[in-house]
């Protein structure tokens, strides 16, 4: 059974303001000592982009109109499969440059759907 997109692009949603709200308390530095805030972020990295490859599954117009989400599928790929190589400082720079931009655009998406 295929989800709603609409509940996909909560689950995004839901997870980038997570991340958001994990970051917004740390610096590089921090993030790079502290396995547990490190992992916190990759892992909701992962659910951002998971949700992200369902909803272009399910809806790939709307998957579309989300810019970058296809890198952001991407970065969950290497976080899952490349997880040995993973570079801290391009996690955190996803975090901080990626992430805000993201997170607006999927705000945007689901105030359109929900008008």
């Amino acid at each position: 059974m295929e989800r709603d997109p609409r509940a996909l692009l909560w689950d995004a949603l839901t997870a980038a303001r997570l991340i958001g709200s994990f970051a917004a308390a740390a610096d590089f530095e921090r993030f790079d000592r502290d396995d547990m805030l490190r992992s916190a972020i990759e892992r909701q990295l992962e659910i951002l982009g998971e949700a992200l490859a369902q909803l272009a599954k399910v809806a790939p117009d709307l998957a579309a109109r989300l810019p970058d989400a296809r890198r952001a599928i991407d970065f969950r790929n290497l976080l899952i499969h490349g997880y040995a190589v993973v570079n801290r400082q391009r996690v955190w720079a996803v975090v901080q440059n990626d992430l805000p931009k993201m997170t607006a655009a999927i705000e945007t998406q689901i105030n359109e759907l929900e008008r």
